[in-house]
Parts: C-alpha cells; sequence; structure tokens
C-alpha cells in the first residue's frame, strides 16, 4: 500500500485538512505572515531531518538548471499560496476557506492540461466541474 499514489495522496488531503484546523487556531493571534514563517521553519527542520536520518542528500551541483528553476517556481508558489492561505484563515472560517483553497484541484487539472499535455476524459472533465461546483457550495455562507 505505501507503494501506491492513492495511499500517499489521501494521507496528504488528511494532512491538509489538519492543517486546516491547526492553522486557524495558530493564526487567530498573531499576524498571519509571521504565522506562515513559523510553519515553514517547522516544515524545513522536519524536511531537513528526513533527508539526513534516510540519507537521501544529494549534492546541489548534481542537479540540472532546469530541475533548479522550476523547483525554485514551485518553491515561490508555494511560498505564496501559504502566505495568501494564512491570510484568508486569519480572516474567514476555515470550512469555508478550506474549499476554496482546494479549488487547486480544478486548476491543476486545466492546466496540466494546458501546459503538460495531459488528456482528460468526458468523465474527468464532469470530476472537475463537480469539484468546482462542490468548492463553491461549500464555502458559501447560510
Amino acid at each position: 500500500m505505501a507503494g501506491s499514489w492513492q495511499f500517499w495522496a489521501i494521507l496528504s488531503a488528511a494532512f491538509a485538512a489538519l492543517t486546516a484546523i491547526f492553522a486557524k487556531v495558530g493564526v487567530s493571534s498573531i499576524n498571519p505572515d509571521f504565522a506562515t514563517l513559523i510553519r515553514t521553519l517547522v516544515i524545513l527542520a522536519v524536511i531537513a531531518s528526513i533527508v539526513a536520518a534516510t540519507g537521501q542528500w544529494q549534492a546541489p551541483g548534481e542537479i540540472g538548471a532546469k530541475t533548479w528553476l522550476f523547483l525554485v517556481l514551485s518553491g515561490l508558489a508555494t511560498g505564496a499560496s501559504w502566505l495568501c492561505y494564512f491570510r484568508a484563515l486569519k480572516l474567514g472560517n476555515a470550512a469555508q476557506v478550506a474549499p476554496l483553497d482546494k479549488l487547486s484541484v480544478v486548476l491543476v487539472a486545466v492546466f496540466a492540461a494546458l501546459f503538460l499535455g495531459e488528456r482528460l476524459t468526458l468523465l474527468n472533465w464532469l470530476g472537475v466541474v463537480l469539484v468546482a461546483g462542490g468548492a463553491v457550495l461549500i464555502a458559501q455562507r447560510t
């Protein structure tokens, strides 16, 4: 099971859900940008420990320029996402912020089709539309 992408994707979703709950409480009494910094330092320490403990370190010079470029761009996008997410959590309810944040699922499908040439079936596109509609409905304030 640990070799399955589905296993890791479901764990990712569970941890993302916990992230929203923990962050909503954590950001309540401090600036959201500072909260993001604290979160980032924790992540850095945990990932560095995992890489060191498992012997997965790679020499930075052995990494190609294209890989560096896209990992840096990914890091910048991640940072921007986290800053926006924590600001949204500071201002809104977690049960409304998180579903709109998950519109990233919809955008990934669209971007993957446009930029990576990935092909989605009609059934896949129906799922994309349903996810988008569901996220919007969950985020509505009643």
